[in-house]
């Protein structure tokens, strides 16, 4: 029986909120240039309220992929969390016109506002991200209904939602109705820092993962070892493994099979959302059946592409791209 989503995600519902500014500004406003730090709820509505000719976007990382999973015309739903303010509003409304079905309606009577991320860009193009994680990281299993995570076939978790036991039961609820459906279920490890938090959790959740991925430095953190036995261990543990290397060979491991990618350097023009995107035409390719190496090549082209423009979502037609890099669609 065909399924009504072909990958749904579970992740941080974040609007991004983008203005430009004077390092003058920067430096009356004490903001750190050139990182992305966590700020309360005061500070965050400071700095929103000090932000002229804002432009706003639905943003978080599973969020960002779903987007490039839309921009190449799967059927996708969102597991996320928005309380009903104006910010909030706007995220379920961009994600539905994105063609992304926004599956928890905003949350009335919200104890916190939408999660947003501040980012202040200067003439030098750095980008100063302040992000306050409100209603977003409130999410828990009770967020996961049961008939979205039954319906789909692929289900993707972020795996930044685990600094909270709520977003841990969403995962664990999400895993379980997914699969006792029939469905595969993957994991983003998402940061290096956020694997440190989590190892010994990370380590009895990826057991039962159909794929993960992870960049070299998390894959290394989660085993506490060098990369060629963190990817070995990790081969005998979950279903898949995908590894980004920063601008190196992309390696894929299931099973016996093994496959390297090999990735074209580009200079970049903003590589935010490089990851989101590899993970938008990696899925692709998992979704669609395709083998280890047409999955990672999917991956290392749609991020190559998100890097050549500001934004975290795709603004080239990704299936011409793949054509013109001789994929068969």
């Amino acid at each position: 029986m065909t399924k009504r989503f072909q990958v749904v995600g579970i992740g941080n519902a974040i609007v991004d909120v983008i203005t430009q500014c004077d390092d003058n500004f920067i430096a009356n406003m004490g903001i750190e240039k050139g990182i992305m730090q966590l700020v309360e709820k005061d500070r965050g509505e400071l700095l929103y309220g000090a932000m002229d000719n804002r432009w706003q976007a639905p943003g978080g990382s599973v969020a960002n992929t779903l987007a490039g999973l839309g921009n190449l015309g799967l059927s996708t739903g969102f597991i996320g969390r928005v309380a009903d303010d104006a910010l909030g509003r706007f995220y379920a409304h961009e994600m539905t016109e994105d063609g992304t079905v926004f599956t928890n309606e905003p949350v009335k009577g919200a104890k916190t506002p939408t999660s947003r991320s501040m980012i202040f860009v200067t003439p030098d193009g750095e980008r100063s991200m302040n992000t306050y994680l409100g209603e977003g990281a409130e999410l828990s299993g009770d967020d996961v209904h049961e008939e979205t995570a039954r319906d789909t076939e692929v289900m993707f978790l972020e795996g930044y939602l685990y600094d909270k036991d709520k977003g841990k039961a969403a995962f664990d609820r999400a895993a379980k109705l997914t699969h006792e459906a029939g469905g595969k279920v993957g994991l983003s490890l998402s940061d290096p820092f956020c694997v440190e938090r989590h190892r010994d959790d990370f380590r009895r959740f990826v057991r039962e993962m159909d794929f993960v991925i992870g960049n070299e430095h998390e894959w290394e953190s989660l085993y506490q070892t060098d990369l060629s036995a963190a990817l070995e261990q990790a081969s005998q543990e979950c279903g898949m493994v995908v590894c980004t290397r920063s601008g190196s060979d992309v390696v894929l491991v299931r099973g016996d099979e093994e496959a390297t990618v090999p990735v074209k350097r580009i200079d970049p023009v903003d590589t935010t959302g490089a990851g989101d995107q590899f993970a938008a035409g990696f899925l692709y390719g998992y979704a669609t059946g395709r083998d280890l190496e047409t999955c990672g090549r999917m991956g290392t082209l749609a991020a190559g592409e998100v890097i050549t423009h500001l934004g975290p979502r795709p603004e080239a037609d990704l299936k011409v791209l793949f054509r013109d890099n001789g994929i068969a669609l």
